[in-house]
């Protein structure tokens, strides 16, 4: 269901809050749970009671706001959470995805068939446990289905009242431009961090028409380790703060714009508190420098 606004508490919440449709308000350091599953997104994971623990865990330190896909696993995501945290704290917004069909480990490939589309919202809303999903994204925008079809099916759902706001993802401003003239778009969420920009002009858009950006992948892995090598930018910001490398390249994400919302992902409750962490950490204008 959507909920009316509230000020996230704990941790996280200091990294502040955003609405999207005027009435889901969840806070801008968020949980991406695509790495609770199998190796290559694919299956259980090794440890299904470790990732239960880093869900429950999440939402001790103010997280609220959770990103899944029935891709991821696929299921497998979605129904960890529900076990997890089932019935939910008011204040949790879970986000889900669909257009994205799996033949195997590290497999994908776009499916924006509306029959498809249909099927896969209510997988997610049976395994979540939910009457309605908060944020609906497309999670790729089928080149072989006219996303007119792709688009008037979420129309529907919305409708019927089994969604309540429509997201896309991996999408650049003429694509934007071009759904949003045939129905209400809250968010897009795109790969986006310290090391990848290539985003810049989508989040800046954001920033202009009052869309979330949701950032995906957002501390990277080669492109920010390269970064936080030692006599770096990123490692004498991160000496200054006391601060891992990690914790600045998402107070970096959260100073790039108040769009912006990123959503680490983990396994591990050390690394979700250090990601946490990042929350605390205010950059001043020299440190933005010395980053960028």
């Amino acid at each position: 269901m959507s909920n009316p606004p509230q000020v996230p508490s704990g941790p996280a919440a200091r990294a502040g809050a955003i609405t999207v449709g005027g009435d889901v308000t969840f806070g801008r350091l968020g949980f991406g749970a695509m790495r609770i599953t199998g190796p290559g997104v694919w299956g259980r994971p090794v440890d299904p009671d470790a990732c239960i623990a880093v869900l429950r865990r999440a939402v001790e330190l103010g997280v609220t706001f959770l990103d899944t896909a029935d891709s991821y696993g696929p299921g497998v995501s979605e129904a960890l959470i529900a076990t997890a945290l089932h019935p939910y704290p008011d204040d949790l917004v879970i986000a889900t995805k669909a257009g994205l069909l799996r033949d195997g480990p590290s497999q994908w490939r776009p499916s924006g068939d509306p029959a498809h589309l249909r099927r896969a919202c209510e997988g997610s809303l049976r395994r979540l446990k939910l009457e309605r999903i908060p944020l609906y994204q497309l999670h790729r925008i089928d080149p072989w289905i006219p996303v007119e079809e792709s688009i008037g099916c979420l129309l529907e759902l919305q409708a019927e009242g089994k969604i309540a706001h429509i997201g896309l993802s991996e999408v650049g401003v003429d694509e934007i431009e071009h759904v949003r003239t045939l129905a209400p778009v809250v968010s897009v969420q795109n790969r986006y961090n310290l090391a990848d920009r290539t985003w810049d002009d989508v989040v800046d858009h954001c920033d202009a028409t009052g869309l979330a950006f949701i950032a995906y992948f957002p501390l990277g892995t080669r492109g920010t380790a390269e970064l936080a090598q030692p006599g770096t930018g990123l490692d004498a910001v991160a000496g200054v703060h006391d601060a891992t490398p990690a914790q600045v390249a998402l107070a970096w994400l959260l100073a790039r714009s108040p769009s912006i919302v990123p959503i680490p992902g983990t396994s591990s409750v050390a690394h979700l508190e250090e990601n946490v962490g990042g929350a605390a950490i205010t950059l001043t204008p020299d440190d933005l420098a010395a980053l960028a």
